[in-house]
């Protein structure tokens, strides 16, 4: 059969700047239709929130699924499912229908899709109930469940047990949803589905994709199980690999800081095989906000199985980031040598962005006479979460007195430039009249000493 389903999943959906998560890789390869003959229950959701173009797609969808299994089987669309497989449907809402029996004629298949009509609840648990009751328990048919569904449960008992209960019989079931018309359980469908559940269950929010997924599904359940596969992951660059857990089937390796290689010498060939395969990234970049983790995932295998991975983003958190004014041009001015003064027409200048200037008056107490001083002001700004931010850094150097006693000495005007567009306190909904919150740092030190180099005794 094939790759059945491949996934990329990360383990959280938002992270801080410079902080790690982990990627998991999924697979699953079923063997070739033809040499193991399957059992097919398609369960499929008839709910009234499935009315109008949801229902049509999904009819569409099915009936290719049906199309290509006809053809896969005996290597010709003839109207009859071939090598031993058979194909059943079951619909529901309020309760489940066997709408057929596990049959091969493919007109009476379709004609069953077609006659589905929309209505009532979504009742899970009677629709596995129902499709258990079509398989044969003396079949040595692989028996699988295909169910599609668009909404919770919202009629009928937890579906959870009797998913669980056919696993453990060995029935394969995939779950495919449908996002789009008020939401569905994602972690009900996994838990139904066949582990590992990123290998199992896909999800469409868009209802024209489903004849898509239906196809894709079919075409790989028909192709026989993969060998020498080869997957090639590349993260983007904002991001690096730093660890690489041991896959359940196959090696991988690190080919790069942002690459690596993953190779399973056959998966699905003797029967259903999942595969899967976790690594640690770490944002390395300065980018923030959401961004795509790959850069490209490229798989190969012997038996041309076309596999595609979604491409899951990620939101990267690392504070505020402010594009920092492009210099002005300069303008050039000439001194004669005779001059001086000189009266220049500098051109027009206009005012780039609303700002403050900070003015800062200290008084250093106890200066002693003929010593210089070098002062320091560290000014910074105060979130609502309390969190400083740098708006910057002034040094002065206080000439020395010559005053017989030590002094107290007043500086004044150490400024400071505050542009609105840097305000974090919260109060630029007011505009350049809003409060602004603010912390001073100053380090005070004599630059002269008292220290002479020893004069040297001969």
């Amino acid at each position: 059969m094939g790759i059945t389903n491949s996934d990329k999943t990360l383990s959280v959906s938002s992270i801080e700047c410079g902080q790690s998560f982990q990627v998991r890789l999924s697979l699953t390869a079923e063997p070739s239709i033809m040499t193991h003959p399957v059992d097919i229950v398609m369960v499929l959701d008839r709910s009234g929130s499935m009315a109008g173009s949801p229902l049509a797609n999904l009819k569409n969808g099915a009936k290719k699924f049906i199309d290509i299994i006809d053809e896969a089987t005996d290597s010709a669309q003839d109207g009859q499912i071939g090598g031993g497989s058979r194909i059943g449907i079951v619909s529901f809402a309020d309760t489940a229908k066997q709408d057929t029996q596990l049959i091969t004629s493919v007109s009476q298949l379709r004609a069953a899709v077609d006659a589905l009509q929309s209505g009532g609840r979504t009742n899970h648990a009677d629709a596995f109930t129902k499709a258990l009751q079509l398989f044969d328990a003396a079949s040595q048919n692989e028996r699988i469940i295909v169910l599609f569904t668009d909404g919770r449960t919202t009629a009928g008992t937890d579906a959870a047990p009797i998913a669980q209960a056919a696993k453990a019989q060995g029935v394969i079931i995939y779950a495919i949803g449908l996002s789009g018309n008020g939401g569905i359980d994602e972690q009900a469908l996994e838990a139904w589905a066949s582990e590992p559940a990123s290998s199992y269950v896909a999800i469409t929010p868009d209802d024209e994709e489903l004849e898509k997924l239906f196809g894709d599904l079919a075409q790989n359940i028909s192709k026989p199980g993969a060998r020498e596969i080869v997957i090639t992951e590349t993260v983007n660059p904002c991001f690096q690999i730093t660890a690489v857990s041991n896959p359940n089937r196959g090696t991988a390796s690190l080919t790069g800081p942002t690459s690596l290689q993953w190779k399973i010498d056959a998966l699905g060939v003797g029967g259903s095989e999942g595969a899967t395969l976790e690594f640690t990234v770490r944002h390395v970049g300065s980018f923030t906000g959401e961004m795509e983790v790959n850069e490209s995932v490229k798989y190969t295998d012997k038996d041309g199985n076309h596999v595609t991975f979604p491409n899951p983003k990620i939101t990267v958190h690392c504070g505020s980031s402010v594009q920092p004014e492009h210099c002005p041009e300069p303008v050039n001015i000439t001194v004669d040598g005779c001059e001086d003064a000189l009266e220049f027409d500098a051109g027009n200048l206009a005012l780039e962005s609303l700002g403050r200037v900070l003015q800062l008056n200290v008084t250093l107490k106890n200066i002693c006479p003929r010593k210089r001083v070098a002062l320091a002001v560290v000014l910074t700004e105060v979130d609502k979460h309390g969190v400083e931010h740098d708006r910057g850094l002034k040094t002065v150097t206080i000439p020395a007195h010559t005053r017989t006693t030590c002094q107290d000495i007043t500086v004044r005007c150490i400024k400071f430039v505050l542009p609105e567009d840097l305000d974090v306190s919260g109060g630029s909904s007011n505009g350049i009249c809003g409060s602004r919150h603010l912390r001073a740092r100053l380090f005070a030190n004599y630059i002269d000493n008292d220290f002479s180099c020893c004069e040297a005794v001969s």
